[in-house]
């Protein structure tokens, strides 16, 4: 059996186990190396792991068919934009993973910019820390939206399944990676971003700024930032005392599991709205 068939044909342990593992690593190491002491223990961090639970729970009920199958069936009947060609194995794969990255790009883009996604996606953002916890705090419909995406995407494309398993690996490691409490020293993450997303590009992105909130929306590679002109360098403040989250709803009764389930439903309240007129206080950060 090739490696790439052996992918193709583990996908589910090696997610668990590539998951696990991503975790482990960077959880230890915002501890040995903190960049700002928020991954010290705090009930934040249980409110983002429940929300994992209900969102892993959530695809599994509600979508028959995850990507890797769906990759599967596609591919085998030569369907989609890559299987219509006879391309080089290696050269799909890297066709395959290059788009995925362009799409998640786009995709996150788009829950800003769409009021309607944004309700949704702000759970993510209105967390005042920042750690690898945080790389797991997704609203279920938020992720229900982004597997009806990715699906759409397989079906369109037709990838060879491995490039979908590797997607998936590299989907999960990476947001736990960009979420990290550590920061590489300033050479080091100069050199890396410019192939990489490191976490002291992502934090910018955190930031309760609404011009740095809206910049730096990439998952893996750096490149769709400069090329599509969200790139910025660096936060206004120090990035290990800067702000994060949002600037409404910093209570902790409203950032409680519940409440943020419920958040979606919720308009920002009014009188945060008068005080500051910002567009980033209202519930389109476009407005």
């Amino acid at each position: 059996m090739s490696l790439v068939d052996f992918i193709a044909s583990h996908e589910a342990t090696l997610r668990v186990v590539g998951f696990a593992l991503a975790l482990v690593l960077l959880a230890g190491a915002e501890r040995v190396w903190p960049a700002r002491g928020d991954a010290r223990p705090a009930r934040r961090q249980l409110t983002n792991a429940g929300l994992m639970l209900i969102d892993t729970a959530l695809v599994r009920l509600a979508f028959p068919v995850l990507a890797v199958a769906l990759a599967l069936d596609v591919h085998a009947r030569g369907g989609g934009l890559l299987g219509a060609i006879d391309w080089p194995l290696w050269l799909e794969m890297l066709l395959a993973l290059l788009i995925f990255d362009a799409a998640i790009y786009w995709q996150h883009r788009m829950l800003h910019r769409i009021p309607l996604l944004w309700r949704l996606h702000r759970v993510h953002h209105s967390d005042t820390a920042f750690d690898v916890s945080l790389g797991v705090r997704f609203h279920p419909l938020e992720i229900a939206v982004s597997m009806a995406i990715k699906l759409g995407l397989v079906l369109a494309l037709g990838p060879h399944p491995a490039a979908v398993v590797v997607f998936e690996l590299l989907l999960s490691a990476s947001s736990l990676f960009t979420h990290a409490d550590f920061a590489f020293p300033p050479r080091a993450d100069r050199v890396l971003r410019t192939a990489v997303v490191t976490p002291s590009m992502h934090r910018i992105h955190h930031s309760v700024h609404r011009d740095e909130t809206d910049s730096n929306y990439g998952f893996l590679l750096s490149l769709w930032d400069r090329v599509f002109g969200s790139y910025r360098i660096r936060p206004r403040e120090p990035e290990r005392s800067m702000a994060v989250g949002l600037p409404y709803w910093r209570d902790p009764t409203a950032l409680a599991f519940g409440a943020l389930l419920l958040q979606p439903l919720r308009s920002v309240p009014a009188a945060r709205v008068q005080a500051d007129p910002d567009p980033a206080m209202t519930d389109n950060p476009h407005a």
